[in-house]
């Protein structure tokens, strides 16, 4: 692998968003919607694609079947200038389709394929001696992948820091009810950890926020970054403990909150590579989220680095 900025591991597949959707589509035997078509999704390919966006070289560690959605998805970062030479195909894997069910107030409910890549995605996909050249490795998403368990996420962890590269992991809910004692080894290699506050309250089994970081802290992890949605992000680490604020979006504005948390981590990301301290990252992922939350799905939102600065000038206006 030629030196690129960060290393995406994680799912790369493809969302089908439907908006809006809610109790009231079942009372009809047809029910028009403004649009239905293939868009990416995955938490991965979502983070490659924006950091990219910003600025940065990015290359994609993830799986694909050899069918139309993988096909879509080899087309998509082609287009996008992410990095796909560990991109690898299965033949006997199914791409992952996922329905995204957006309700009119932005949140969503997704239906999953249980034998699609996302599920089918293990260690063996992962060429561990590829996982050099880079500052970041970022791992979108603990869980997300059933068979990424904690032996391979230490094994993957590993590797980067075997190259001094700074680790980064998202996470979503266990699909498997996992619990925090089965990921505990692998969160101590952690450098910045980002679950959102539902998450990281049913992995601990805390509610204040304090508390919840003292444990992600105290298994090893670095610095902590817990999603708080329209609050913003809470940071925590050894010498800084503080909110920083989401950018407020206006009444009247369309909000579709699919892929928010991915854009969220793509920009943290990119001002760590720019140097920025953990509250200035933290600040840059909150404008990053409040642009992709304007379109409809993960990666329409943000197509530039201007872009989110913009995002950043109009917001001081007020």
């Amino acid at each position: 692998m030629t030196n690129v900025d960060v290393i995406c591991i994680g799912a790369a597949i493809v969302d089908i968003p439907l908006y809006p959707v809610g109790k009231f589509i079942f009372d009809h035997v047809s029910y028009p919607i403004g649009d239905i078509t293939m868009k990416i999704g995955g938490d991965a390919i979502n983070e490659a694609t924006i950091i990219t966006r910003l600025g940065h070289k990015v290359s994609l560690m993830s799986v694909v079947g050899n069918d139309v959605p993988g096909k879509f998805i080899r087309d998509f970062a082609d287009k996008n200038n992410v990095i796909i030479d560990h991109l690898k195909v299965d033949e006997k894997l199914t791409t992952s389709l996922n329905i995204g069910m957006v309700r009119e107030d932005g949140e969503r409910t997704f239906v999953t394929n249980r034998n699609g890549s996302l599920w089918k995605m293990s260690l063996k996909h992962i060429d561990i001696k590829k996982i050099k050249n880079a500052t970041i490795l970022s791992l979108a998403s603990i869980f997300n992948n059933p068979l990424l368990d904690n032996e391979a996420l230490v094994a993957i962890f590993k590797a980067a820091k075997k190259e001094e590269m700074i680790v980064c992991a998202d996470m979503v809910k266990g699909r498997l009810d996992e619990t925090l004692d089965e990921i505990r080894q692998a969160l101590s290699y952690v450098d910045y950890f980002f679950p959102n506050y539902e998450e990281a309250s049913e992995l601990t089994g805390k509610e204040n926020l304090s508390e919840i970081a003292d444990v992600f802290l105290e298994v090893g992890v670095k610095n902590v970054v817990i999603k708080i949605g329209s609050k913003g992000c809470y940071l925590k680490n050894s010498d800084v403990e503080k909110i920083v604020p989401a950018f407020k979006k206006s009444s009247t504005t369309k909000i579709d909150t699919i892929g928010a948390g991915d854009n969220f981590v793509s920009g943290f990301i990119s001002e760590l590579l720019n140097g920025k301290k953990f509250e200035e990252c933290a600040y840059f992922g909150n404008a990053t989220a409040a642009v992709s939350i304007e379109s409809l799905g993960a990666t329409e939102g943000v197509k530039s680095r201007e872009q989110v600065e913009k995002m950043i000038e109009n917001y001081k206006k007020y």
